[in-house]
């Protein structure tokens, strides 16, 4: 990887041959734990599905090909707040510094390759038939300890000090107001963004609305806040197991998860197939080829325990900091297969909502699932704002 540089450097990926056959050779020497007849993906991740996905991993996914595709993207490294940050920076096409800038920002467990499929439908509308003047400049980057950015060797970044990096970043590119989206731990950076910057960020798109946090009076909530919060405390129970252990010893499975790239791929597949709109069947919604260029990037950026180390400074930021309401104008895309969709009561009440869609298809991942979808959300959000 390229030093970090005080004024943006252009960036293409390397990979060397000898990690390629390391990874490969660690694939055939798989070793597969048993699996109750008929368990499927109900204990967690199917072994047969991951059996099937090693195989490929390791005989036939074209990383070099994917690898190629991911740098015909105008990317960048630079250095920020003492942090090398890897970026897209993608200007809208055919103009020239009237477009709005957008920081788009992804979450866990991914990297810039969230936004890869979306970015040219935001830079040039006009050729997909949308009105040209909805183009976008594109600014991706990846957070710390994720992707190609720089894994910090002291304690980990929260969402707010990403934010702080993010805005610092904005200035280096020459933007003075711009636009932020994104979701999960994106959706927080983002509204941190809004919340420090109110000055600079014109408005603010998320799909989540996080984890349910209320420390007031619980009478002051109408039932649909209420039965919202009961529903995150059951998924907490049935399905946050992964986030307790980030959150306190992701030391713990970064050992295993770093040296297996089948536990690699069991870790973050049974999220991919859960939190995505596939109804079921994890092909529904991402190719093996889309998947292993996620999980390649994790395993050659060794960047797996890193990423989980930013659950563990998220748990640590004061419930005050969670408790403020974003008062820049907010919009909310909430698709149905994300995680325990929010009420409109309780967007309300944390953020100064002007407008609330509930697209038809997508689910967590949803700029990468449904990318036409997710930029004509953008589009139309950020059109009075430009």
């Amino acid at each position: 990887m390229s030093a970090p540089s005080h004024d943006p450097q252009p960036f293409v990926s390397h990979t060397d041959p000898a990690a390629l056959d390391d990874l490969r050779a660690r694939l055939r020497a798989t070793q597969l734990p048993d699996q109750p007849e008929e368990a499927g993906w109900s204990l967690g991740t199917d072994v047969g599905y991951i059996r099937e996905l090693v195989s490929y991993w390791a005989e036939e996914f074209d990383w070099l090909g994917a690898e190629k595709r991911l740098n015909e993207l105008p990317r960048f490294r630079v250095e920020v707040g003492g942090t090398g940050i890897h970026f897209v920076h993608a200007r809208a096409a055919g103009r020239t510094g009237s477009a709005l800038p957008i920081v788009l920002s992804h979450g866990w467990p991914d990297s810039f390759w969230r936004y890869s499929k979306v970015i040219e439908l935001l830079i040039d509308p006009g050729a997909q038939g949308a009105d040209p003047a909805d183009a976008f400049d594109v600014i991706v980057p990846d957070m710390p300890g994720f992707g190609y950015s720089d894994r910090l060797p002291g304690a980990p970044l929260d969402s707010i000090a990403v934010a702080g990096l993010w805005a610092e970043l904005m200035t280096r590119l020459g933007y003075a107001r711009f636009g932020a989206a994104g979701g999960d731990i994106g959706s927080h950076v983002s509204r941190y963004l809004a919340l420090d910057h109110p000055d600079r960020v014109v408005a603010v798109h998320r799909m989540d609305a996080g984890v349910p946090l209320f420390t007031g009076d619980v009478a002051e909530l109408t039932p649909e806040e209420r039965a919202w919060i009961a529903r995150g405390a059951s998924w907490g129970q049935s399905e946050g197991a992964y986030a307790a252990l980030h959150r306190t010893k992701p030391q713990t499975a970064a050992v295993g998860l770093t040296d297996s790239p089948a536990g690699l791929a069991a870790w973050i597949v049974e999220k991919l197939r859960a939190w995505s709109d596939s109804d079921g069947s994890i092909e529904n919604s991402f190719t093996k080829d889309e998947i292993l260029t996620n999980l390649t990037i994790y395993w050659l950026t060794q960047t797996i325990g890193s990423s989980m180390r930013m659950y563990s400074a998220n748990g640590a930021i004061a419930p005050a900091q969670l408790a403020r309401r974003v008062e820049v104008p907010s919009g909310f895309a909430l698709f149905p297969g994300d995680i325990l969709t929010p009420p409109q009561a309780w967007l309300e009440r944390t953020a100064n909502v002007v407008r609330v869609s509930r697209p038809a298809r997508g689910g967590h991942f949803a700029p990468f699932e449904e990318p036409h979808l997710y930029a004509e959300e953008l589009r139309a959000f950020f059109r009075p704002y430009r």
